[in-house]
């Protein structure tokens, strides 16, 4: 693969250890990583040259939280829950049965076009779990498929226990066989440990059993109500803890003092009018905040990251740039490939030298204007992994 010179970016914004916010700025892409970051007029030469023409360059989004391996419609529970209906868990048992009904070839089909639609829009890395399957046959599937079609596969067996089975067989179930039948694809295990789903003792059974099997922890904690999910998820040494709508003091020292990301999901939020997690309390406590988009049937059907961080500028009281890192480099963090580990070769959610080029090309001069032209357009390019996968006529050169 040829060197590629991106020249003439208004404003750079690296994320990375430097934290660097960088004017008339230019990147050099050798194969799939970054070679060279510096001042356009010191850049060297390369093979082929893209004139950014003073717009705005930022790392791809790293979207940490999704559900894509479904299939189905919920706009009646969407329509009842505008109308006034409080939001509950069971709403998933819907997604559960069409997901069961649909074959292989379509569940890939709409996985890969859910991927397109957050690509066009600047997501470069994408993780994403199973969790409308909920019996051993219907898990390995979903997880097989997830794998296939996103950057990081988490298993979440532990999303709702179907109706007419008792929940500590199914506890059993999750930890044994579905476990077992769904571990050559995944590297993550998630629990909705809320009111309605998990109770703190049964994820800490679903979480215990997926650690010993070598996966990741993540948690559903704190989205309805306050809970037990948050400070469970820093016991446990989970990477991170969603949703975080509720947030006690003790719940914030717990996270302030551990390594769990907190990821907020704030078109969920949106989606479901619950009190917006309180993001700018977490981050003023020194906890590390990620942003997510939460795309599923039920909650949050976007894959909208630039949505998603105008909503947490405009509503949540972010600054642009804290939006923008926790919807890149934290979003890295809390799926353990930012390169803190020494494994910075390859990092994603930050430009630096030796990292992945995942870039976003934005159509504007500076970051600003994601909140500031809320719901716009603004995607001129993307490059995933070196290979540009997204642009537009006027970003060509």
């Amino acid at each position: 693969m040829s060197a590629t010179l991106i020249t003439r970016i208004g404003e750079l914004m690296t994320v990375d250890d430097e934290d660097r916010v960088l004017r008339d700025a230019a990147v050099v892409i050798d194969g799939d990583r970054i070679a060279w970051i510096g001042a356009a007029a010191e850049a060297p030469a390369a093979d082929d040259r893209v004139d950014a023409d003073g717009r705005a360059l930022l790392p791809g989004w790293v979207d940490s939280h999704t559900h894509l391996v479904f299939d189905g419609d919920r706009t009646a529970e969407f329509e009842a829950r505008m109308a006034g209906q409080s939001y509950v868990a069971g709403g998933i048992a819907v997604t559960r049965d069409a997901t069961r009904a649909a074959s292989d070839e379509r569940l890939s089909a709409l996985v890969a076009a859910r991927v397109r639609a957050a690509r066009a829009q600047g997501t470069t890395w994408i993780e994403t779990k199973t969790g409308y399957g909920l019996d051993v046959a219907s898990e390995a599937r979903s997880a097989r498929i997830a794998a296939a079609g996103a950057d990081e596969a988490t298993f979440l067996g532990a999303h709702l226990v179907p109706a007419g089975v008792d929940p500590d067989d199914y506890v059993r179930e999750v930890c044994g066989p579905m476990l077992d039948a769904v571990r050559p694809f995944v590297s993550w295990a998630d629990v909705f440990c809320e009111r309605g789903a998990f109770t703190a003792e049964q994820s800490r059974e679903v979480l215990t059993a997926a650690a010993a099997a070598g996966l990741g922890l993540r948690v559903h904690g704190n989205q309805l109500g306050h809970g037990d999910g948050i400070r469970l998820a820093v016991e446990l040494g989970a990477a991170s803890v969603d949703h975080c709508n509720f947030v006690s003091d003790a719940d914030l020292d717990a996270l302030a003092a551990g390594s769990t990301v907190a990821t907020v999901l704030p078109a969920c939020d949106l989606s479901t009018r619950a009190p917006l997690a309180p993001a700018r309390r977490l981050l003023d406590a020194g906890v590390e905040v990620a942003i997510a988009s939460n795309c599923n049937p039920g909650t949050s059907y976007t894959s909208s990251m630039p949505f998603c961080v105008a909503t947490a500028v405009l509503q949540m009281g972010l600054s642009v740039h804290e939006a923008v890192r926790a919807a890149t480099r934290a979003g890295a963090i809390a799926l353990g490939r930012d390169g803190s580990k020494g494994d910075g070769d390859g990092a994603i959610g930050s430009i630096a030298v030796g990292h992945r080029a995942d870039l976003h090309l934005l159509d504007a001069p500076s970051a600003t204007h994601l909140a500031y032209r809320p719901g716009m357009p603004l995607t001129a390019a993307v490059w995933r992994g070196g290979r540009l996968v997204v642009t537009t006529e006027s970003a060509s050169s």
